[in-house]
C-alpha cells in the first residue's frame, strides 16, 4: 500500500457513495458501490485478498469517492460510471437490445407489431418475451389463426389474404368497431394462453378438410394445431395465480458465475435465459448486480422469486417490486428448475469454445508484444467498395476484450476516387479521430487496420494531421493471404504465435470485415433499388422510401409477389414495377 492510499483512507467517511479505483496510468479499473465506504474501501486494502480481487488491487494506484444520499442513488450512479469507463474489472453482461414485445392496436384495424418498449398509449402490451424469434413467431401464429389485417398499407384492392379467408379486407368493407374488439378480445386472450377454444375450432376445420379430400388444407390446419400445441408444452408448468413474476438461480464453478431467470408473465411462461459471467468479488452482491441490470432492459414483473436473503436484502431497497423466498410448492419447483438451468449453463460453457483464456491476460500479452499498455480498448477499421461503387467505411470497438455495439460507427466515403482504398482509409480515420478530439472523449488504446503497411500509413498520416497519438498497426497476411501477426509504421513484424491471441484478434478482424460488408450491402442495394423504381410511373419519393422500407433487400423486392406489391401500391403502379423487377 503506497502511502496516497493510506492518507486517502484515513479521510475515508461513513456515508454511503461510489468509489472509483485508478492505476498507475489514471485509468478507472474498478468501480463499486458502498454503504458505508469507510468500512467498505479500506477493506480492499487492510485485508487479505485473492485472485481476481488481489489483482486489480495490486493495480491500484489511488482512489476517488462520490458521496450520495443513500444507497439506490449509490447504484444508479455505480451504473452510470461503469457505462462511461467499461473498467476492466467490472463484470457487465452484453449489450443488448431491450426484450421485445408484442403490441396491439387499441382502436380501429387490428395491427401487431413487435416493440422494444412498452410507451406508447395507443398499443397493448404482451411480453416482454426472452428473445425476439419467440415474438415474431407467436406473431405469425396469431395472423394465421384470426383474420387480421396483415399489411402495413391499406391498398386499393383486395389481397390474397381477404380470399383466403385470412382477412377482413379494411381496404374495401367497413369493419364495425364491434366486430374488431371481439377480435382484439379473442388475440389477447390467446397472448394470456386460453387457447382451448382455438384449438378446438382447428380440430374441426381440420376433420372437415379432411372428411372432404381436402388433404392440403387439412396439413394446414394440422401444423397450426402442432404450433399451439407446442406452445402449450412449453409452458406446461403455469401458475394458477396468473402473476407477472421472474425467477432467479444462480451457480458458481472455477471462477465462473452463471445466472438464470425463467419469465412468467399472467402465469404462462414466455421463456427462458441464462448468462455467464467471470466471478469478481462476493458472489452473492455481483448476482445482484447482475439482476439489476437485467432490469435497466425490461420493466419489473409483479414479483421476483430468488431464494437467497442477502441477494433480496441488496435488492429490496433498489427495486419497487415484491422479492420472496421459497421454500415448497409449484413454485419451488420453479425455482429448482431456475438452478438447473444455470447448473446446465456452466457445463454448457465449459464443454464448449465459448471458454476462452482470461481475455484481460492476453490483452496483456499483446500490450509486451507491441510494446505498448495494455490495449482494453481496441478500435478496428475496414473499407468495403464494389469497383469504386458504394464505398463504405467501418470502425467496430472491442472493450476488455469483448465487443461494444454502443461504439460502432459506419462512414460514407464522401473523397471522389472511391477505389483508392488508402485514401478512405485516410477519411475514416481523419472524420472520426477529429470529432472525439473535438467533443473530448477518450482515445481506445490500440487501433487496428485490415491492409498491412500501406494502411498503416495511411492512417498514421491521417492521425498526424489532426495532432492525435494513438498507436496504430496492421494485421498483415502471409503468401497464403492468411493473417500472420501485426505490422507497425516501420514495417516490424510482430508474428502471434499464440494460438489463443490469435484467434481472439481474428475474432475481431471477421468482425469488422463482416460489419463493413453489411453497410456497404445495405447501400449498394439501396441505391439498386432506387435505380429500379426511377422510370416506374406513379413512384413519387413517398412511395419510394415505403418500398425501401419494407424491402431493404433488393432480393426480397425481387421475390416479392403482385400479390404482395397490391397492398402497398395501386394496381396500375404495382403492374409495372412487377414487370420491370421481372424483364
Amino acid at each position: 500500500m503506497n502511502e496516497r492510499i493510506k492518507v486517502l483512507i484515513s479521510n475515508l467517511k461513513h456515508s454511503p457513495g461510489v468509489y472509483l479505483m485508478h492505476d498507475k496510468n489514471d485509468t478507472v479499473i474498478y468501480v463499486g458501490k458502498a454503504k458505508d465506504l469507510q468500512k467498505r474501501v479500506s477493506q480492499y486494502f487492510l485485508r487479505p485478498q485473492t485472485g481476481k480481487v488481489f489483482k486489480m488491487v495490486q493495480n491500484v494506484e489511488y482512489f476517488e469517492t462520490i458521496i450520495v444520499n443513500n444507497e439506490k442513488e449509490a447504484l444508479i450512479l455505480e451504473m452510470n460510471l461503469i457505462h462511461q469507463y467499461y473498467p476492466r474489472y467490472n463484470i457487465l453482461l452484453k449489450d443488448g437490445s431491450h426484450y421485445p414485445y408484442i403490441a396491439i392496436k387499441k382502436k380501429g384495424d387490428i395491427t401487431l407489431t413487435i416493440k422494444r418498449n412498452n410507451k406508447d398509449k395507443n398499443y397493448d402490451y404482451f411480453g416482454p418475451f426472452p428473445n425476439s424469434g419467440a415474438a415474431y413467431k407467436m406473431v405469425d401464429l396469431i395472423h394465421k389463426i384470426y383474420p387480421i389485417r396483415k399489411c402495413r398499407n391499406i391498398p386499393s384492392s383486395v389481397c390474397l389474404y381477404y380470399h383466403l379467408g385470412q382477412c377482413l379486407g379494411p381496404c374495401v368493407n367497413k369493419i364495425p368497431e364491434e366486430t374488431y374488439s371481439e377480435y382484439r378480445s379473442k388475440i389477447k386472450e390467446f397472448l394470456r394462453g386460453n387457447n382451448h377454444v382455438e384449438l378446438m375450432e382447428l380440430k374441426a376445420k381440420r376433420d372437415k378438410a379432411s372428411e372432404e379430400l381436402n388433404y392440403e388444407l387439412a396439413k394446414e390446419y394440422s401444423d397450426l394445431i402442432k404450433s399451439i400445441e407446442h406452445i402449450n408444452t412449453t409452458s406446461s408448468v403455469e401458475t394458477n395465480d396468473k402473476v407477472d413474476r421472474d425467477i432467479f438461480a444462480y451457480s458458481s464453478r472455477n471462477g465462473y458465475l452463471a445466472l438464470a431467470f425463467l419469465i412468467y408473465r399472467n402465469g404462462m411462461l414466455l421463456g427462458k435465459e441464462t448468462h455467464v459471467v467471470e466471478a469478481f468479488g462476493d458472489e452473492e452482491e455481483q448476482v445482484a448486480d447482475l439482476i439489476f441490470q437485467l432490469y435497466e432492459r425490461c420493466p419489473l414483473p409483479t414479483e421476483i422469486i430468488i431464494n437467497n436473503e442477502n441477494i433480496i436484502e441488496n435488492l429490496s431497497s433498489y427495486l419497487d417490486v415484491n422479492f420472496n423466498n421459497v421454500t415448497k410448492g409449484k413454485i419451488y419447483e420453479l425455482v429448482v428448475s431456475a438452478k438447473s438451468n444455470a447448473n446446465n449453463a456452466l457445463d454448457e460453457y465449459f464443454l464448449s469454445s465459448k471458454l476462452d483464456t482470461d481475455k484481460i491476460a492476453l490483452l496483456d500479452e499483446l500490450g509486451e508484444l507491441l510494446k505498448i499498455q495494455t490495449p482494453y480498448h481496441i478500435e478496428l477499421f475496414d473499407n468495403s467498395h464494389l469497383q469504386g461503387s458504394s464505398p463504405v467505411g467501418a470502425m467496430v470497438a472491442y472493450i476488455n476484450g469483448e465487443p461494444n455495439k454502443n461504439l460502432y460507427r459506419k462512414f460514407k466515403i464522401e473523397h471522389e476516387e472511391a477505389r483508392d482504398d488508402f485514401k478512405s482509409m485516410q477519411e475514416v480515420i481523419t472524420r472520426h479521430y477529429s470529432r472525439l478530439k473535438k467533443e473530448e472523449k477518450k482515445y481506445p488504446d490500440l487501433i487496428l487496420v485490415d491492409g498491412g503497411l500501406p494502411q498503416v500509413k495511411s492512417a498514421t498520416s491521417a492521425l498526424k494531421d489532426i495532432e492525435v497519438d494513438i498507436p496504430i498497426f496492421g494485421l498483415y497476411k502471409n503468401d497464403k493471404h492468411q493473417t500472420e501477426g501485426l505490422i507497425d509504421i516501420n514495417g516490424n513484424t510482430y508474428p502471434i504465435t499464440d494460438k489463443k491471441l490469435f484467434f481472439l484478434l481474428t475474432r475481431m478482424q471477421d468482425e469488422v470485415h463482416r460489419f463493413a460488408i453489411s453497410f456497404h450491402k445495405e447501400k449498394r442495394n439501396k441505391a439498386m433499388t432506387v435505380s429500379l423504381l426511377d422510370d416506374v410511373k406513379g413512384l413519387g419519393n413517398k412511395r419510394k422510401e415505403l418500398i425501401q422500407r419494407l424491402y431493404p433487400d433488393i432480393n426480397e423486392l425481387k421475390n416479392a409477389s403482385l400479390e404482395d406489391l397490391f397492398q402497398i401500391l395501386p394496381s396500375e403502379v404495382a403492374k409495372e414495377l412487377f414487370e420491370k423487377l421481372h424483364h
